[in-house]
Order: C-alpha cells, then sequence, then structure tokens
C-alpha cells in the first residue's frame, strides 16, 4: 500500500450547488498536481462527487477535468423528470393523500423521480447493482486510504457514515450519539441515499432500512474523515458567508413564501453544521497546543482549511431561474422563488448547464484567490519559501 499521507478532503452538500467544489477541486489539480487526498469523504451531491474521485481510475488531475465535464453538460432532466404530466400527478397524489387523512390508495414517495441521476451514476462511475468496483481498485492501488459517505437513517433516526477500506485494514469504528460508522462496499444505491433531499428526492432502501440525505443528521461533518486519520483536512462548503450588513438585509418584503421557508430550513440542516464543526476543531487544536506533549493523551492538532464561495449562490441562481424547464419552474414558482432575493432552494435544484458552469468558475477563482494559504497548508515549510523566492 502507498504512504498514508493523512490527507483529508471533506465535500458537503447543496445540491446543484456542489458543483462549486468541483473548481475548487480543478484549482487544486492545477496548480498541485501531486498532492492527492488519501481520504475522501462527503455528504448529498458532496458525497456524488467525492464518489467519482474514488471510483475513477484516470490520474487524479484527469478525473478532475472529467468530473468538471460532467457538471458542465448536466441538464435537470439528468437528474429527475422534469415533465410537467410527471410533476402533476406526483404533486395530485400528495394532495389527495394529505385531503383524505392518508386513507387514499394514491401514495407518491417523492416530488419527483430521480432514475435518471441513477443512470447518470451507474454511468459515471462504472457500476451496477453490486459494489462500485473503482473504489476498491483505488484503495489497492494505494493512492486512496479509505472512503466514507453519509447518509441519515429514517428507520433509526440516526446518521449512518458507510466507510469503505482495503479488505486487510483495520479501520476504527465508531458510534456517538445518534451517529455511527459502518465499514461495508459501497453500491450506487449508498451515493443515492446519501444524495436524496427529503421530500425531493425518494428515500433508498439500503440492506433493509431506508435512507435519506446524509446532511439532515450530521451534526460533526469534519468526523469522519478525522476517525479515518486525517492529519490535515480540506472541506468545501458550498454556504456563502453573509456579511453583517447582509444577514440583515431583508430577503422578502411580504409574508415569507414556502421557497424562503424551505431554503432557511435546508440551509441549517445541510451546510450550517460544518462552520460550528470547524470552529469546534479549532477551539480542540488551541487547547491541545497549550498542553506540554506528555499531557496531550495522544490527541493531536489537526489542521483545516475551509474553502467556501464569495458570492451568495442562491441570489445567483435568480439569473438562470428563466431557463429551468417549464413545467418544472411552473411548479417552482408557485413555491414562490420569484418572491425572495436569495433562492437557497431553488439553487439545490438548479442543475442548468449555465448555472452549473459559473459556479465552477467561481470555485475556480475563489481558490485562487487563497493560493498563499494553500500552498502554506499543502508545501513543506521550505518548499514555500522557494516558491516566494521565485516570484520575488
Amino acid at each position: 500500500m502507498g504512504n498514508f499521507r493523512g490527507l483529508g478532503l471533506v465535500l458537503s452538500g447543496g445540491g446543484a450547488r456542489a458543483a462549486y467544489q468541483v473548481g475548487v477541486l480543478r484549482y487544486l489539480a492545477k496548480e498541485f498536481p501531486a498532492i492527492i487526498p488519501d481520504i475522501l469523504t462527503g455528504v448529498s451531491a458532496g458525497g456524488i462527487n467525492a464518489a467519482f474521485l474514488a471510483a475513477r481510475q484516470e490520474p487524479y488531475p484527469q478525473k478532475i477535468e472529467e468530473l468538471a465535464e460532467m457538471w458542465s453538460n448536466l441538464h435537470i432532466e439528468q437528474v429527475f423528470k422534469a415533465e410537467f404530466g410527471n410533476l402533476a400527478w406526483r404533486g395530485l397524489r400528495w394532495g389527495v393523500r394529505l385531503a383524505s387523512g392518508g386513507k387514499s390508495p394514491l401514495h407518491s414517495k417523492s416530488l419527483v423521480d430521480t432514475t435518471p441521476l441513477r443512470e447518470v451514476l451507474e454511468r459515471e462511475l462504472r457500476a451496477g447493482t453490486g459494489p462500485i468496483q473503482g473504489i476498491q481498485t483505488s484503495l489497492w492501488d494505494g493512492w486512496l486510504h479509505a472512503f466514507a459517505l453519509t447518509a441519515s437513517s429514517y428507520t433509526t433516526g440516526q446518521s449512518i457514515t458507510w466507510v469503505q477500506t482495503r479488505e486487510d485494514d483495520v479501520m476504527p469504528s465508531w458510534e456517538r450519539p445518534a451517529r455511527k460508522s459502518h465499514c461495508c462496499p459501497l453500491r450506487i444505491d449508498h451515493v443515492m441515499a446519501s444524495a436524496a433531499l427529503p421530500f425531493f428526492f425518494p428515500a433508498i432502501e439500503v440492506d433493509g432500512a431506508w435512507y435519506g440525505d446524509g446532511g439532515i443528521r450530521l451534526t460533526a461533518p469534519l468526523s469522519p474523515a478525522i476517525h479515518l486519520g486525517a492529519k490535515k483536512i480540506i472541506a468545501v462548503t458550498t454556504r456563502y458567508a453573509r456579511t453583517r450588513e447582509e444577514a440583515d438585509r431583508p430577503m422578502i418584503t411580504d409574508y415569507p413564501p414556502p421557497a424562503q421557508v424551505a431554503g432557511v430550513l435546508f440551509n441549517a440542516i445541510f451546510l450550517d453544521q460544518l462552520d460550528g464543526d470547524a470552529l469546534q476543531l479549532r477551539t480542540i487544536n488551541a487547547l491541545i497546543e497549550a498542553l506540554p506533549e506528555e499531557r496531550r493523551q495522544g490527541m493531536r492538532p489537526i489542521e483545516l482549511i475551509v474553502v467556501r464561495p464569495s458570492e451568495d449562490l442562491g441570489r445567483l441562481a435568480n439569473a438562470y431561474e428563466a431557463e429551468l424547464p417549464k413545467g418544472f419552474r411552473f411548479f417552482t414558482r408557485g413555491l414562490g422563488t420569484r418572491e425572495t432575493r436569495s433562492n437557497d432552494l431553488l439553487s439545490l435544484v438548479m442543475f442548468q448547464p449555465d448555472y452549473v458552469r459559473r459556479l465552477l468558475e467561481l470555485g475556480e477563482a475563489d481558490a485562487e484567490k487563497r493560493r498563499a494559504d494553500f500552498e502554506a497548508f499543502l508545501l513543506p515549510p521550505q518548499r514555500v519559501d522557494r516558491v516566494d523566492a521565485e516570484r520575488a
């Protein structure tokens, strides 16, 4: 097995906004092609990105380009069925079930049918109904140390992190209140389960239990990478950090429409946890560093760099709303997506090439702005000094 480097990559959720992560990774692959994360963890759409990297066998910079190409050519119809008739029939069944007090024989598992997404994943991850063979190949080739996906169990209410390592490796398992790990060969079902947005996407059955989006119960997004031995972590979130002035600026003028309520809710569930976890990690690091070596009891500081958008991706989605398929656009407008200035809900499902390409560009640009931070984080001190001397 290759040398263990302990560089973890943590990719959060965010639906279509996960294209931003690929832009960040594209810049890093171009500028630091020899530095490859050997611990990959992801949740929801970030889990799809992590699974792609783990499953594909091309050189690392090449597969980043192919991942970017996949996102660039993605249309909403390749993620879920967006025809008006399909959406109307599903909406009708939900309405009838609600009006009948649950007695109606009509039943819809979700607002949309994600069969197209499964077909895309089977093609891009080169897998069928069995284990994703490419992940095991990457583990045996040695560049990948561990891969982890997190989903939320609707059956038990727990957060489950599925972990795959080499068969001859002994990986630490963990169990915390309402969250635990489980080692197993990963399949397309695991990826689909991690990315199953509640209500929008159907729950996925995995080994007799039903699962949905991993962000629902994942209170410690950095935890899987830490448990798997990460010494340094690159975390890419799709949450824009508003300034104090922006945070006080109203997003709506009248009563909050469902789109605004859902957007706030989805952000709280899927994206806000990473910031709290990062703050806690940095606090613990400071406490460890303040202790003399003999009193640390084996604990070690873990270096962390968090990359986030420099623009509000929800507000950015407004500019591309008119390009959505007509039937789907009709339903989203019914939820009030034109009544809010920052469309966080809409941005989750904005699988449009124009919007996605803008996110890829933004991710690259934001990563480039932090080049000096990445050099200090990724390169040995003597190498950073040499780079600085070359620039001078």
